[in-house]
């Protein structure tokens, strides 16, 4: 249980499975990043791609 609790906190998760806005965050940059580096995303375009790529993980980690 401690390692499962050690976890959490370094993920920013919740043991209850809820994930928190720090975490989307984070994983929305780790893309943007990746986009980025492969020419996929210029400066002109970053505020769209990014607001799009925050949001659909947004959608899809909080789904019922």
């Amino acid at each position: 249980m401690a390692t499962q609790d050690k976890t959490a906190q370094h993920t920013g998760t919740l043991l209850s499975g809820s994930i928190t806005d720090e975490v989307i965050l984070k994983i929305a940059k780790e893309i943007a990043v990746k986009f980025i580096e492969v020419g996929r995303i210029t400066p002109a375009t970053f505020s769209t791609e990014f607001a799009g790529i925050y949001s659909t993980i947004e959608k899809t980690v909080r789904k019922n």
